[in-house]
């Protein structure tokens, strides 16, 4: 094994198996990987543009039972701070989201012991109903699994009824490390590695778009890492025809700011600049049947993510008009539309507004510049 051979190997889009994937890792000099990554996007995504999103993060509850070693966001059932988003709440939010510019809701909450199928098929429903050109990028495989297990139903048919009911594409969330050794340590009541990609693989073969994400640097191996990437890669060739299975990965570093797993001293967010650009680029080496990658700013920071759209990245992900998970574990980065822009182009690049999709869209002529104050 040479680094020259796997080189090559990758520059003719050749799977790494995890091995390799580690060997390149450890040994690459980080320009030479970036080079060969940045290489391999501009043969998948053709030209100068870098995709951005205009959305909006909205919980449905702060309500949860899979106690997350990683997250400060969640109330137990009964606690004070507790809440179900209620219709009044949902439509100040997506007026002020239409208002600045965004189509679409990140709908997210937590494992919430008695919302099961009915609540979100009732809820999307009439979210549709009033705002039909507002896209519902809603859930994730672990809600989905929950309302699986409450319902006693399957995977198809919890996703079939909410695709009927509204939703319109499946967020990668809840991957973390997709390894039943790290999920028992840091989220033992989410479901297993397994489940999450089987869940994947059902939306796959509902043609629900999806996306896969990552969250690294804190118990995991290096080995774990590169596993995950090969089982994502796997799942996306075997994604039917016609289907776009995962449109994009996001790999984004462990947050650790007042976190359960820091207070416990099994990890803390010590990943380094040079780590996640590397990650980037072995992303878009291991990766080679997905078409995006994305750099994760909320996590990292503008100037490590401009550089990432060197390393392999080519999409900036959304701006993100209000965020509360990620942003309570301590990422203190934000963008407002005209500086998510600035960056891109200081970066030496063009900015281009899409859609989940990954269509372009105009920005709206009639767009107000969010006062950020989250």
């Amino acid at each position: 094994m040479t680094l020259h051979a796997l080189y090559q190997k990758a520059l003719q889009f050749e799977s790494l198996d995890v091995e390799e994937g580690m060997f390149l890792f450890a040994h690459a000099p980080l320009s030479e990987l970036m080079c060969i990554a940045h290489q391999l996007r501009k043969q998948q995504v053709v030209g100068k543009k870098v995709t951005w999103q205009i959305d909006r993060n909205v919980n449905t509850t702060n309500v949860c039972i899979a106690n997350c070693k990683f997250c400060n966001f969640y109330r137990i059932p009964g606690h004070p701070e507790a809440y179900i988003t209620d219709i009044e709440t949902y439509k100040q939010k997506i007026e002020e989201t239409i208002r600045w510019g965004g189509d679409q809701l990140l709908l997210q909450g937590g494992h919430h012991p008695d919302l099961g199928l009915s609540f979100y098929v009732h809820l999307f429903r009439e979210l549709k109903s009033l705002y039909p050109t507002i896209k519902l990028h809603a859930l994730g495989p672990p809600e989905i699994a929950h309302i699986t297990k409450l319902e006693k139903s399957t995977h198809t048919e919890v996703l079939a009824a909410l695709k009927e009911a509204g939703l319109d594409s499946l967020p990668g969330a809840g991957a973390e490390i997709l390894n039943d050794r790290v999920r028992r340590l840091i989220s033992k009541g989410k479901c297993g590695a397994n489940e999450w990609l089987d869940v994947m693989r059902a939306a796959h073969q509902l043609h629900i778009t999806t996306s896969a994400t990552m969250m690294f640097g804190h118990i995991e191996t290096l080995q774990e890492r590169f596993e995950h990437l090969v089982a994502i890669r796997q799942v996306q060739s075997e994604k039917p025809q016609g289907a776009q299975g995962f449109l994009a990965f996001i790999p984004w570093t462990f947050q650790d700011v007042d976190t359960t797993l820091a207070k416990l001293k099994r990890a803390k967010n010590d990943t380094t600049g040079d780590e996640y650009i590397r990650m980037i680029a072995m992303s878009r080496i291991m990766l080679p049947n997905i078409k995006n990658i994305q750099a994760s700013w909320l996590t990292v920071g503008k100037h490590i993510a401009q550089t990432c759209l060197y390393a392999g990245a080519n999409d900036f992900g959304s701006i993100m008009l209000e965020e509360n998970v990620v942003s309570a574990a301590g990422a203190p980065h934000r963008f407002t539309y005209k500086s998510i822009q600035a960056a891109i182009t200081e970066a030496g690049f063009e900015p281009q507004l899409r859609t989940q999709q990954y269509t372009y869209r105009d920005l709206p002529i009639e767009i107000e510049e969010q006062v950020i104050d989250y």
